[in-house]
């Protein structure tokens, strides 16, 4: 009796994954026609290039309901990571771990696309996969660290009165992120006209207008929209089971509703 007993439950767990896999395979075969159909849609950036803005959001759960995603002493939750495609809003990569597991992490998940942009906070600065982006011919744009360390290898004219205070080419200066990162970076200081904030961006594209950097890195704020929106029309803060797959599947569910 114990031996079947703990097959059939076996053969029910693998039912239950193959179910979540078929759902994953659905909501990325929606995701894949939406952003089709918003291919050529503008987002506020006079930009031919994709645009994708990473982020993640914890969603946080009752550890004794949730005892397989421990996140703090009293505390359970799952960290749900999106990459953004800012033509339509559409989420092109979904990616769910367990609270503890470490934004910058999802940059190993990622296949990069050469000549797309990559918009993410400073909690995704690690030089060492911001270069593998780099390698890849894809761009980033992302805010720089108090304190880090590097230096200015030259410096760009400017315009002040439109908020660029300055624009430079620098180099790391640390043996272990200069070896991360050996090419130069581009580093941007804005103040932000709206809140008076000054912001420094990092980016490896230097092509690209200055202001229009700093426009894209304020469009991020689109997946901190998302977030908000999913949370808060698609019910996500309740689930209907307490197992693994079935707070996955709803969050699948939620995610192919959007598209």
């Amino acid at each position: 009796m114990g031996f079947r007993a703990s097959q059939t439950f076996d053969t029910g767990r693998r039912q239950r994954s193959a179910q979540l896999a078929h759902l994953e395979r659905v909501g990325e075969m929606l995701i894949r026609r939406a952003r089709k159909l918003y291919c050529n849609d503008s987002f506020g950036v006079d930009l031919t290039n994709t645009v994708y803005a990473l982020d993640a959001t914890t969603i946080d759960l009752c550890l004794s309901l949730f005892p397989w995603a421990p996140f703090r002493t009293n505390k359970a939750a799952i960290k749900l990571h999106a990459l953004l495609d800012l033509r339509g809003n559409i989420p092109a990569f979904i990616h769910i771990t367990d609270g503890k597991t470490h934004e910058v992490k999802v940059l190993d998940a990622l296949s990069f696309e050469a000549g797309a942009f990559y918009v993410m906070d400073r909690g995704y600065l690690d030089f060492g996969r911001l270069f593998t982006l780099h390698q890849s011919g894809a761009f980033f744009v992302t805010r720089a660290k108090r304190g880090m360390n590097a230096h200015r290898v030259y410096s760009m004219k400017v315009d002040r009165n439109t908020g660029i205070i300055c624009d430079q080419r620098i180099a790391l200066d640390g043996f272990y992120i200069s070896q991360d990162y050996p090419e130069q970076l581009r580093r941007i200081r804005f103040k932000d006209p709206e809140t008076g904030k000054t912001l420094v961006f990092l980016t490896n594209n230097t092509t690209l207008p200055a202001l229009t950097i700093a426009a894209l890195y304020k469009s991020r704020w689109q997946v901190e929209l998302f977030f908000k929106w999913i949370k808060q029309h698609l019910r996500i803060k309740r689930f209907i089971g307490n197992s693994e797959n079935a707070v996955k599947t709803q969050i699948w569910c939620a995610v192919a509703a959007t598209c």
